[in-house]
C-alpha cells in the first residue's frame, strides 16, 4: 500500500475509533454519534474523496478510496460515506460539481431504471437505495432517447419511502416524478449502469471483507476470555476449527475484494477482465459473509446474539451488503452468461493472470 494510502486509512481509522465505538453506538438510544462522526469526516474530506478538486472534492484515487471503504467496514460505519463517495464519483463522470452533505445513488439495483423524459425531468422508483432517507442530494444515472445521462438531483423533490435492511440501516425506496435535476450533463461514451453497479459491488465486498476482519478478531478475542470447563474455550478443538474456518472465510473475502479493486484502480476501461473480477468478488464475499457472521456467532453462543452486544452491528451489515448493487444470484447469473458468451477457453488466461 502506497504512503497516499496510508495517510487515508490513518485519518479515517483515528476518526472511526474516536467517533464511531461500536459499543459505544449501541448504548446511544438518540443517534447522537452521527452528527460529529458525519461532521469529522467531511472536514477531512473523506465523502467525496473521490472528487477531483476542481470538482469540490478531496482528489484522491480510486485506490485511496477502496482502501478507505474496506477501514469503513471494519467499524461497521453507518452513516453514508460509501454512498457518498460512489454518488460523487458518478458525477465525476460527467463533470458535475458535487455539493457538500450526504448523497447517494439512483438506481441501486441492476433491474431498476430511470428515464429522462423529452422535458428534461426524470421519472422512475428505485428499490433498495441506501440512506436515502439520509441524503440532501442523489446523484443519477439516467436512460433517454440520445443515450445515458448523469444528474444531480434535489433529494427533497422525489418521494422517498423509508425502508430497512436487516442491519437496521435505511434502505429506502424513491420515486421521481417528472422532477427536474439541478444539473444533468450526458454521460461519457459507453458509460452504463452495469459499471455503475460493477463499482458499487466493489465498495459493498470491500466493506463486507473489512467487516469479517473485524468479526474475526473480536471471536479470537472473545474465544480467549471465555472460560469453560475451567479452562479458556480457545483451547477446544471445535472452537479452534470454527476460528480457522472463519479466518479462511475473511482471508477469502479479502482477497477476492482487493483484486477486484486493484482491477478496477489500474484499468483504463471496463473490460472483461474488470467485469469478472468485481462480479467475482460480489459473489465471493455475500457467500462469506453468510458463512463467516454464521460462524462468528456460532463461536460467541447466546450473547452474541444480544442487543449490547456489538457482533450483530458487523453480522447484520455484512449481511445486507450483500444485496445492494446486484446480489450474489444476479451477478452469478451475469457471469455464467459472460462465459457463455466469450467461453471458458478465452475467459481462463484472465483468471490466471490475477
Amino acid at each position: 500500500m502506497a504512503e497516499s494510502d496510508n495517510i487515508v486509512v490513518e485519518t479515517a481509522e483515528k476518526i472511526f475509533a474516536d467517533l464511531a465505538d461500536p459499543q459505544t453506538i449501541n448504548n446511544d438510544k438518540k443517534d447522537s454519534w452521527q452528527a460529529p462522526l458525519w461532521q469529522a469526516l467531511s472536514e477531512a474530506g473523506l465523502p467525496l474523496a473521490w472528487v477531483p478538486d476542481d470538482l469540490g472534492g478531496s482528489g484522491a484515487s480510486l485506490a485511496d478510496g477502496f482502501a478507505l471503504l474496506n477501514a469503513a467496514g471494519r467499524f461497521a460505519v453507518a452513516v453514508p460515506l460509501a454512498e457518498t463517495m460512489l454518488a460523487g464519483w458518478l458525477l465525476a463522470q460527467a463533470e458535475v460539481a458535487s455539493p457538500a452533505g450526504e448523497m447517494t445513488v439512483l438506481p441501486a439495483s441492476p433491474k431498476d431504471r430511470i428515464t429522462l423524459d423529452a422535458d428534461g425531468s426524470l421519472s422512475g422508483r428505485a428499490r433498495g437505495v441506501p440512506f436515502a432517507k439520509a441524503a440532501k442530494h442523489f446523484a443519477v444515472l439516467a436512460r433517454g432517447k440520445d443515450g445515458v445521462s448523469i444528474a444531480l438531483v434535489d433529494a427533497s423533490k422525489g418521494r422517498t419511502e423509508s425502508g430497512l435492511n436487516v442491519g437496521y440501516d435505511h434502505s429506502d425506496t424513491v420515486t421521481l416524478d417528472k422532477v427536474q435535476p439541478i444539473t444533468i450533463k450526458p454521460a461519457p461514451k459507453g458509460f452504463d449502469q452495469t459499471k455503475l453497479m460493477l463499482i458499487g459491488g466493489v465498495a459493498r465486498s470491500l466493506q463486507i471483507a473489512g467487516a469479517l476482519e473485524a468479526m474475526l478478531d473480536i471471536s479470537v478475542r472473545y474465544s480467549n476470555e471465555r472460560v469453560a470447563f475451567e479452562k479458556k474455550i480457545s483451547k477446544f478443538q471445535a472452537v479452534q476449527h470454527n476460528l480457522a474456518r472463519l479466518a479462511g472465510e475473511s482471508a477469502a473475502a479479502l482477497a477476492a475484494a482487493t483484486s477486484a479493486a486493484d482491477a478496477i484502480a489500474n484499468a483504463k476501461t471496463f473490460d472483461d477482465e474488470v467485469y469478472l473480477e468485481a462480479a467475482s468478488a460480489k459473489i465471493r464475499c455475500a457467500e462469506a459473509a453468510e458463512k463467516g457472521g454464521a460462524i462468528a456467532h456460532q463461536v460467541h453462543g447466546a450473547i452474541g446474539f444480544t442487543i449490547e452486544h456489538i457482533l450483530h452491528r458487523y453480522s447484520l451489515r455484512a449481511l445486507a451488503w450483500r444485496d445492494d448493487f446486484g446480489s450474489e444470484s444476479h451477478w452469478a447469473v451475469e457471469l455464467g452468461k459472460l462465459v457463455a458468451r466469450r467461453g471458458a477457453d478465452e475467459l481462463w488466461p484472465l483468471v490466471a493472470a490475477r
